[in-house]
């Protein structure tokens, strides 16, 4: 992957901090003030992070500061055209078939490289994960979450769907039957069932997430890089419908990928 600058300003724009140390990326949600509500700019420097991430970065932590994670978008672009240049949802209803398809693709790719198996994913959630915090912390590969958590698909009780790629993971997470009780309802999901329906990996108290996601993250960064990227990669396919077969079929070629490049000293 080729590594680029990102802009500081996309950065601030989108209310984002990135931390990059070593082999770990840590993204913050930072605008605790609105319990970091998100914007198109958000989408876009979430998709300029995941473009420019070094080679080396093997866990990205996604984090929100404050209270909460995030609590869904911005209100201020669920009626509006355009706010400070980028389209609201009144604004992509006005365009045509084929830019608004662009311009909503564009707005998923800020969330759809986190499931990009050259690296392990964790989305460290406490207070309100409502919308497209919900749809960001479904992007990661892990959730660990605090114990005070509520997720919440709202869109559709709204009039609108969830479009930024959590449906894929939801209901691989929970299954359909809950995937269409928990969109349609637009309920709450507390920690507890959080972890028992398998939409998160653990509970800690609140106070004790951000230790519970470093010792995680240790752990996870504990095997080779290279058998590391090839297990991800398995097990990506099998999450995506590959049947046995291919399943085995993947093994193979990854174990001899793997064997040869040990024999080869390149470990």
């Amino acid at each position: 992957m080729t590594t680029a600058a990102i802009d500081p300003e996309l950065l601030q724009r989108g209310g984002l901090t990135l931390d990059v140390d070593g082999p770990r990326a840590t993204i913050t949600l930072a605008r605790p003030g609105v319990l970091n509500a998100q914007t198109p700019y958000t989408w876009e420097a979430l998709r300029a992070i995941g473009e420019s991430l070094p080679d080396d970065v093997r866990a990205v932590v996604v984090r929100g500061e404050g209270r909460a994670f995030s609590a869904g978008l911005d209100r201020k672009f669920f009626t509006a055209t355009e706010v400070d240049g980028q389209p609201g949802l009144a604004g992509i209803a006005g365009l045509a078939d084929e830019e608004a398809d662009t311009t909503i693709a564009a707005f998923q790719a800020g969330f759809s490289w986190l499931r990009d198996p050259t690296r392990v994913t964790i989305a460290a959630v406490q207070g309100h994960a409502i919308g497209a915090g919900f749809q960001l912390a479904l992007a990661c590969d892990l959730r660990v979450v605090a114990d005070d958590v509520q997720f919440c698909m709202a869109e559709t009780t709204l009039g609108i769907v969830p479009d930024l790629g959590g449906t894929y993971p939801l209901v691989h997470a929970v299954g359909y039957s809950r995937a269409v009780e928990i969109c349609l309802s637009g309920r709450r999901v507390g920690a507890d069932e959080a972890v028992a329906i398998g939409l998160a990996l653990r509970a800690v108290p609140r106070a004790e997430l951000d230790a519970a996601v470093d010792a995680g993250v240790a752990s996870l960064l504990g095997a080779p890089p290279k058998a590391a990227a090839e297990t991800l990669a398995l097990l990506c396919g099998v999450a995506e419908g590959a049947d046995p077969a291919r399943a085995l079929a993947a093994e193979r070629a990854a174990q001899l990928r793997r064997v040869r490049s040990l024999a080869a000293g390149e470990g």
